[in-house]
């Protein structure tokens, strides 16, 4: 196994990166549901880090794997079973997942995660034995990363249950570590146009969740209750929400600032928080539309805040990663910081507030465009397109 070259033409995602995303839907799909669960309940601190320790283990699974095969898939027979053995790991860990975040029980998604972790170590090693000099140095310190950090996931679940929630944190900071130290002498030749699809396609799979997750929640309670006037503002305001934020996410050509790991480590990380929001915008329609028929026993405001608060996250850090490196003057600059305030502040609309954040959504991107237009700004094709 040798490295790709990053100057390789027409590098584009394979059948199998896509069917390897394809099978992390079910991890997130399961963490939704718990989140929407908690914040039905009333219990909105326990849900959100229980949601957070759980998208975690799906991001940092997805993206070990992803900045992995950008700089070496080869696809041959070994490295095709490899990833299939991680595929299998995804569905051990989603099948686990309930219990991580009810009863602080991750034996099973820990054994999920050994199962990734093996086939990505092996997938190291691998490509340390083709590699020589600084590269090889740097496939060696990231399978000895994966081991070490593994060992710690692992010993975690002897910890006692009290303190297991903070040793995780701990996890998470060294599992962070491993690609800064493997790469600070050498950089890995990761692909920048291969790497903005892969996290363009794994936009799309969140965003498509909260599609099919709020259709599920409607359809549902147009079964039970049939309160089309309630659920028809929730509907509307919450497609308007999705839409806007696929347009906004896709607006710029983000490869052509990825250059260094300087730059694409922080842009990397900060999508953590990219993915998780657009998954959670999903959980928190359902919310509302609970609340709307009577079924979630919590405030308008906090209703409305499961919609709110992570759809103006979104927006806040596609603007910090991504936009704000193409905006041109002030009035470009402060669209999307003022549509997250607006959308924040359409928690106290009372019942249309997840309608009138759609709207305010929408308005953003005609702003935007507008603006683009007139400045000339990368956004200004999708206008004429």
């Amino acid at each position: 196994m040798t490295a790709r070259s990053r100057d390789e033409s027409h590098r584009a995602s394979t059948p199998l990166e896509l069917f390897f995303d394809l099978c992390f839907v079910v991890a997130i799909a399961q963490a939704g549901q718990r989140l929407v669960h908690a914040l039905a309940e009333g219990h909105p601190g326990t849900g959100v880090l229980g949601y957070f320790f759980v998208f975690f283990g799906v991001w940092w699974a997805w993206m070990n794997f992803t900045w992995f095969a950008s700089a070496y898939d080869c696809d041959d027979v070994p490295y095709r079973i490899a990833t299939l053995v991680q595929i299998a790991g995804v569905l051990v860990y989603a099948a686990g997942v309930s219990r991580a975040f009810d009863q602080n029980d991750w034996t099973v998604a820990v054994i999920g995660y050994l199962i990734m972790r093996v086939a990505l170590t092996a997938q190291w090693l691998r490509a340390a034995a083709g590699e020589s000099g600084p590269a090889r140095t740097a496939a060696l310190q990231y399978a000895v990363g994966l081991m070490l950090c593994q060992a710690g996931w692992v010993g975690l679940l002897f910890a006692p249950a009290n303190s297991k929630r903070w040793l995780f944190f701990l996890m998470v900071v060294l599992e962070l570590l491993v690609p800064v130290i493997a790469e600070r002498h050498h950089q890995t030749p990761w692909h920048a146009h291969h790497i903005v699809e892969r996290y363009g396609l794994f936009t799309i799979i969140v965003l498509g969740e909260t599609i099919a997750a709020s259709t599920v929640a409607v359809k549902s309670a147009l079964d039970e209750h049939e309160a089309l006037g309630e659920l028809l503002p929730i509907a509307a305001g919450g497609l308007l929400i999705v839409f806007a934020a696929w347009w906004i996410y896709f607006a710029v050509p983000m490869h052509q600032r990825l250059h260094t790991n300087r730059d694409a480590i922080p842009w990397g990380y900060g999508h953590l928080l990219v993915f998780a929001a657009g998954a959670a915008i999903g959980a928190g329609i359902e919310v509302a539309v609970e609340h709307a028929v009577g079924k979630a026993h919590i405030s308008q405001i906090a209703a409305n805040a499961a919609v709110t608060v992570p759809s103006a996250l979104f927006l806040m850090m596609v603007w910090l990663l991504h936009s704000r490196h193409f905006k041109r003057g002030a009035a470009q600059q402060l669209v999307l910081p003022v549509s997250a305030l607006a959308v924040l502040c359409c928690t106290w609309t009372g019942a249309y507030a997840v309608f009138y954040a759609g709207l305010v959504a929408a308005v953003t991107v005609a702003v935007g465009l507008t603006l683009a237009v007139r400045g000339g700004g990368h956004e200004a094709h999708y206008a004429t397109a």
